[in-house]
């Protein structure tokens, strides 16, 4: 037998695509299923995007692109940058376009990581961004952010979890899956506190457009955060664009140069004519009022949920309002069983699609994922089926 690559036996497959078809087998089966489960937008990208792709088709922009993106493209998302996030990036030197967040995510990590390296990464948090460290030969190290602290590590945690190896810290603000994010006096002392150890920062920022009661504050904006900070973002959740692939990485110049090498070597390039809607969507000012309604229409289900948390009055299911992204970290470790059995009973007995918190690291356990990115009938529905199911247990 040939040996395979054994950096794959340190990854399990994703349990948020594992649930995804297995509800997709019990749809085809004729079952009716909530569907609460996934990270995608249920609107739809909007006509103009879509329009804009099109044209650019017609007018053939099908062949290969430059690989670091269209200068058009890493004009606008620079705009975008100074405009959303208050930072400024050159869009000659410091912008790589990618394939989607993860390939923004896959271009940074391989960019700065040496095989060894100790990476340090919040718990719980998005599952990819461990398996990606790990896939690169690095060390993951997970720090507890748990339930008590708002799903914020405690300071001293990330001291404490210092090593000579240390070389990378990664943030995922606003948090899939719990909607957290630090407060900016939190963000200056990481700042500091990378500064001072020499460590790289890695922030996912794909969902810093979907805030609540107050906006979150971007990693680079502090002063000389941006010669250790590397900046991941896509348009899939802010603009509802999922299935385009498109994303950017923002990052000192020699990062960007790596990066380009570690993109070129996996996809060439992204297309054409889905980097003409991109630019469209960053720069169009009607696009930005969409996005502004997606996140009132996510800002109404969060105040649904609360409400119905409040009417229904249940010791099993507790919630933390989410401060940004689109969904609720449900704790039902009152019920004192495994998160994927949770998941597995609601689907079979209520027909409830969610994620099992133990998916994004030890502090999920007990703790299930339900999304806001579906309609608000099926919010209220879904969330009441929990509250009933979790009422019934023994």
């Amino acid at each position: 037998m040939h040996n395979l690559n054994t950096q794959f036996d340190l990854i399990r497959q994703s349990a948020t695509v594992a649930m995804a078809d297995r509800i997709l087998a019990l749809k085809a089966s004729g079952k009716n299923i909530v569907g609460l489960q996934v990270g995608d937008p249920d609107f739809g990208t909007h006509p103009a995007i879509a329009e804009a792709a099109f044209k650019a088709m017609q007018e053939g922009h099908t062949h290969y692109g430059p690989s670091v993106g269209t200068l058009e493209l890493r004009k606008a998302i620079a705009a975008k940058l100074q405009r959303d996030e208050g930072v400024s990036y050159d869009p000659a030197s410091e912008i790589l376009v990618t394939h989607g967040g993860i390939h923004a995510y896959y271009t940074a990590m391989q960019s700065i990581l040496n095989p060894g390296d100790d990476v340090l990464i919040p718990d719980p948090s998005w599952a990819t961004h461990s398996n990606m460290a790990i896939m690169l030969r690095g060390n993951v190290i997970r720090i507890p952010a748990p339930a008590e602290n708002g799903f914020i590590p405690q300071f001293d945690a990330w001291l404490k979890a210092l090593t000579p190896k240390t070389r990378i810290i990664v943030l995922n603000y606003p948090s899939n899956p719990t909607g957290a994010f630090p407060s900016r006096e939190y963000l200056q002392k990481l700042q500091d506190f990378a500064a001072q150890h020499n460590l790289w920062i890695v922030s996912d920022e794909v969902y810093g457009s979907l805030y609540y009661e107050g906006k979150p504050t971007c990693a680079a904006d502090f002063e000389g955060a941006k010669e250790r900070t590397l900046l991941v973002n896509s348009l899939s959740k802010s603009y509802a664009m999922t299935g385009w692939r498109v994303g950017f990485l923002a990052a000192p110049a020699r990062v960007i140069q790596n990066a380009l090498k570690a993109g070129q070597n996996s996809i060439t390039c992204v297309a054409p004519f889905i980097q003409k809607a991109a630019t469209f969507a960053l720069t169009d000012p009607a696009i930005q009022q969409v996005t502004a309604e997606m996140r009132a229409a996510y800002g109404r289900r969060r105040e649904l949920v609360i409400r119905l948390a409040h009417q229904l009055e249940s010791d099993r299911v507790k919630i933390t309002p989410p401060q940004g992204a689109f969904y609720f970290f449900l704790d039902l470790r009152a019920l004192n069983m495994p998160s994927v059995e949770m998941c597995e009973k609601i689907l079979d007995e209520e027909g409830v699609g969610l994620v099992p918190g133990s998916a994004f690291g030890e502090q999920g356990e007990g703790f299930i994922r339900m999304t806001i990115a579906a309609s608000d009938e099926d919010v209220e529905a879904g969330f009441r089926k929990i509250v009933e199911w979790a009422e019934r247990q023994p």
